[in-house]
Parts: structure tokens; sequence; C-alpha cells
């Protein structure tokens, strides 16, 4: 019979290390909504220029905020305008927003707000998005297939 170990015990000096993540930015959830696309055309949200504003704040009355280990959540606000507004439009893509942010472990309560205007326009799409969307080879074309 194998005799039971001993767990290691910490000097009473010893300080505890807390383990706080890092805050959650914009980047983070530019990259995330990477891969979120727009019902119509076959290319991301980012690209195609969509997102019209990110705001990311910590919650400190998100579930598990203050005690040591837990990772600290983030309110995200999320303005993005469609290709195409219908309701349809709004709802998958408003679905899509809040499904892949719910995936990110710092991400809390996410609000997901339609607006109207400015209105999109196909020049507001990246230089990767009209790679993407084969318009690369003319920077006035805005003509999508």
């Amino acid at each position: 019979m194998s005799s039971p170990v001993a767990s290691p015990r910490l000097p009473s000096s010893a300080t505890p290390v807390i383990i706080t993540s890092a805050m959650l930015t914009e980047s983070d959830i530019l990259n995330a909504l990477r891969d979120c696309y727009d019902p119509n055309l076959p290319c991301n949200i980012v690209d195609l220029g969509l997102v019209k504003s990110i705001t990311v704040a910590l919650d400190p009355d998100a579930p598990g905020a203050g005690i040591p280990g837990v990772p600290q959540k983030h309110r995200i606000d999320v303005e993005f305008t469609l290709t195409n507004p219908t309701e349809e439009a709004e709802a998958q893509l408003s679905a899509q927003i809040r499904n892949r942010l719910a995936g990110m472990e710092e991400a809390g309560e996410t609000a997901v707000i339609f607006v109207r205007e400015p209105a999109w326009d196909p020049q507001q799409i990246t230089p990767r998005g009209r790679r993407t969307l084969g318009l690369d080879g003319n920077p006035n074309l805005v003509q999508i297939r």
C-alpha cells in the first residue's frame, strides 16, 4: 500500500498570487467578428465595413467578479449596419455576433445595436474584403456580384 502524498504548504508569510485576465480590447472583438458573415455577400462583417463602433468595459457586476482566479468579464456594445437592411438580415447578423462573442471567455453581457445612419456604402469595404469579393483589380469598382 502506498503512503499518502503530503500536499505542499505555503509558508505563513507567502502572499497569495491573484491571477487576473488582461483587458479585452476592440482588436480582440474585431478579430472574433471576422467569423461573422453578411447574409447577402460572401465576406465577413469587419471587412465589409459593417461594424460601426465597439465599446468594451469591465463588468464589475458579472458573476465571479472580484474572485481570484476567475477571469474578469467585459460588457461589449457592438454597433453595426447592414448591406441590405431587412428584419431577417438584422436578426441573423445580431444572432451571429452574440453567439460568436459568447464563445469568448472574457465576454459578458453583449449589446448588439443596429444603426441605419450612416447607411452602408461599398466604399467601406477594406482591401482584404475587396480581395475576398474579387474587387481588388479596380479600387473604384463598387459593383458587387
